[in-house]
């Protein structure tokens, strides 16, 4: 079977079990979730890596080297946000063309160090290595709050199903970059800075945490398969409804008739998905000034399936998926 008919998830299922195997006793979270955690003698310790490949997640004819240097950064920071951890310390390895240009290489570090300063992360050390591709792979380490941290598998039926911010926004910035999609300064500038550079939930991760949350996730694949990821890893089912879904006003007025379509499965949002009983969820909305809304329920029901719900409780089928890196 060729990696591209089996997905990205189904091979991140097979990689697991066969680490799994040899794992460490000390690990507390292994492959599967936001963040790795493993417990040291002092705290609970997190770290994530990502990759980022030119004309696969990135073309430079779309992004700048500054916004590429933030958003690069920007997504592992969010792996630690969704864990409530405090993200800490950065490793940065480059692959770099022989030809680039020096002062793009800087002007990517300076997006970089912009977004590091902005969170109070040291940017430690790295490596740099000749390949025919712009490619980025970075990594974040940080700590827990004590020794809580939200996890993929921590939902239960009852919960109530809620998202900081708003979304679609990012896929619409793509979807305008992509097709040259004209708009007034003030909506483009909006779009834009929604896609490259986006903003790690890091403080209200922490909340989530603080308040008693357990389950979260980043909303960096699409909500739909986000909270699937959810519900698998928790053994449960998700009911959703759709007109409850906290769209942007600009994408509502731009893409009308793709505008659910974009929050549902358009990916990169960085926004945090999170489950919890009523009342831990209303605790929240008072401790935050970011926007929560609630747009669903956990169920004991279909496990490992999201049910899509309009306003007569009527299901939606919803053919497109959320990203997978071996599907398109």
């Amino acid at each position: 079977m060729k990696v591209s008919e089996l997905g990205e998830f189904g091979l991140i299922e097979i990689i697991s079990k066969l680490v799994g195997s040899s794992a460490n006793e000390r690990i507390i979270l292994g492959i599967g979730d936001d963040a790795t955690a493993w417990k040291n003698d002092a705290a609970v310790e997190l770290a994530t890596i990502d990759m980022l490949v030119e004309n696969v997640h990135f073309t430079l004819n779309t992004i700048t080297y500054h916004e590429l240097g933030w958003k690069s950064l920007a997504v592992n920071v969010s792996d630690i946000a969704a864990m409530g951890g405090v993200p800490l310390y950065v490793l940065i390895s480059l692959g770099l063309p022989g030809n680039s240009e020096v002062d793009d290489i800087k002007k990517l570090y300076q997006g970089m160090i912009e977004l590091a300063n902005t969170y109070d992360i040291t940017i430690a050390g790295g490596d740099v290595v000749k390949a025919p591709q712009l490619t980025l792979s970075i990594s974040v380490t940080g700590k827990a709050i004590g020794n809580s941290i939200l996890t993929r598998s921590a939902a239960q039926p009852g919960d109530q199903i809620a998202v900081t911010g708003y979304l679609g926004t990012s896929a619409a910035g793509l979807k305008m970059l992509i097709e040259k999609l004209i708009f007034e300064e003030g909506t483009a500038f909006l779009l834009r800075k929604a896609h490259q550079q986006p903003q790690p939930r890091v403080a209200e991760g922490q909340t989530l945490v603080k308040s008693g949350v357990k389950a979260a996730i980043d909303l960096s694949d699409g909500l739909s398969s986000d909270l699937g990821h959810i519900c698998r890893m928790s053994n449960v089912g998700a009911n959703i409804n759709i007109n409850e879904m906290p769209i942007h006003p600009v994408v509502k007025d731009n893409f009308k008739e793709n505008a659910i379509e974009l929050a549902l499965c358009g990916g990169e949002d960085y926004e945090l998905l999170f489950t919890a009983k009523p009342d831990i969820i209303n605790k929240v909305k008072k401790l935050m000034t970011t926007p929560i809304t609630i747009i669903g329920d956990i169920t004991s029901e279909h496990a490992g399936k999201v049910i899509l719900l309009d306003e007569k409780e009527t299901t939606i089928n919803l053919n497109k998926e959320g990203w997978d890196h071996f599907s398109r």
